[in-house]
């Protein structure tokens, strides 16, 4: 038996990798002030038809849904966005008039085609602000993706920021861009053919060449913009300025679902090449109300770890973990035995890491294996050490040994290691 194509299992020594970078995150989230969510893995597929939309590839091609055995269609999360807003809206986190500011860790689960960095099922960090309506939350936003970054040590970063309008100045531009594709739509390729009139931002995301080429030329957003986006756009350039934070004005990059309003952007690592993007996030002040709530304005973006963890490898950002002072215990004899576990639970209730044999080695494979793992002291217990009531600590550096009583054992190495420190 073997995972499933498209995904994978993170081994115990790879671990490390995974809990230095989620412990950045975790430490920048607790400095701007943002929550941990918990989201089910599974939800009504109805939340993410209406949440991401019909015309996108991700609820037409690449979600995992089936009928559970009740007969309801329920759906393996694509993305947390819509789950979050679900979970506000269930809760009714509304109801305080606060500004929510969350963050989750979790899997997602796409049919797609398996690549560097991007599997079927992966594993996404990503954040919401519910309830800011001012330009200097996205601003924040912005920031925060930058300083996660910024702490992990990666360089080479591209921001590309956009504003894609509102309801108000979008269908103008919205009807400019049909009639520019209406031109090439033998170029199109068959999802563009479709898209040209559901949802014709979509076109300029699209990666087929044909589609590139056909959209050279075409309409830019922030020529279509309202006095009212253009001002909120014009907030963030400013607070992001007022930071250092650098940006490219990217017109092409959009969010093409209809609830999406105004800020749009995306944090590159060219490197990772066709891939490139390691985050990208935007302004939905439509989506609450896409899925039955109030009227509420929305922000937040979201992170690949396996294509973060690509890119940090890339730049050997990962430290080494560093190696933890070790106590092996080598008994023999069953009441050598019972001794000795008892020595090592108090031991790990005063912090320290101790083992003992698991498979019946002799005394001397005992000692093998406590040199084998580096262990800095070995207590054993044999008849001898029965007999006086006290284990042979033996100090693996200088192969010094001392008797110690055994209730005294823990209590001495414990205090040994932190004089050491």
């Amino acid at each position: 038996m073997q995972a499933l194509k498209g995904t994978h299992d993170i081994l115990p020594e790879e671990m490390y990798k995974w809990d230095y970078m989620e412990g950045v995150i975790r430490d920048v989230c607790a400095r701007y002030g943002y929550k941990e969510i918990r989201t089910p893995i599974i939800e009504a597929t109805e939340l993410f038809q209406r949440g991401i939309g019909d015309t996108t590839d991700v609820v037409t091609k690449e979600m995992y849904t089936f009928t559970d055995r009740g007969g309801r269609s329920v759906t393996l999360r694509p993305e947390n966005t819509a789950s979050a807003v679900r979970a506000y809206l269930e809760h009714k986190m509304y109801g305080d008039q606060q500004v929510h500011k969350m963050f989750y860790i979790g899997s997602m689960f796409r049919y797609d085609r398996p690549q560097a960095g991007r599997y079927r099922e992966f594993h996404q960090f990503g954040l919401e602000v519910l309830g800011a309506s001012s330009p200097l939350a996205d601003a924040e936003v912005i920031a925060m993706a930058c300083e996660i970054f910024h702490r992990l040590g990666l360089k080479d970063l591209d921001l590309h920021l956009n504003s894609i309008g509102d309801k108000n100045c979008r269908p103008a531009y919205r009807k400019k861009l049909i009639e520019f594709f209406e031109a090439k739509k033998d170029q199109l390729c068959d999802d563009c053919k479709e898209r040209l009139y559901k949802n014709p931002l979509r076109i300029l995301d699209c990666k087929e060449e044909g589609c590139k080429r056909a959209s050279v030329g075409a309409p830019e957003i922030t020529d279509y913009l309202c006095d009212d986006c253009r001002a909120k756009f014009d907030a963030v350039k400013k607070y992001l300025d007022a930071l250092g934070i650098s940006y490219t004005v990217d017109p092409r990059l959009v969010r093409g679902l209809d609830y999406y309003t105004n800020t749009a952007f995306e944090i590159q690592y060219p490197p990772l090449g066709a891939q490139s993007a390691v985050c990208g996030g935007g302004r939905y002040d439509g989506l609450v109300e896409e899925i039955g709530g109030p009227s509420t304005p929305g922000i937040g973006f979201a992170i690949g770890l396996e294509r973060l963890l690509l890119a940090l490898e890339m730049q050997h950002l990962i430290p080494e973990p560093k190696a933890k002072k070790h106590v092996y215990i080598a008994a023999l004899g069953e009441e050598a035995v019972a001794e000795g576990f008892k020595i090592q639970e108090e031991l790990r209730r005063l912090g320290v890491l101790a083992d003992m044999d698991l498979q019946g080695r002799s005394l001397k494979g005992q000692m093998k294996q406590s040199g084998k793992l580096g262990s800095q002291f070995t207590v054993i217990i044999g008849s001898n050490e029965l007999e006086k009531g006290a284990a042979a600590v033996k100090n693996m550096a200088d192969s010094s040994q001392k008797d110690i009583p055994f209730g005294e054992v823990a209590s001495y190495i414990a205090k040994e290691e932190q004089d050491s420190k």
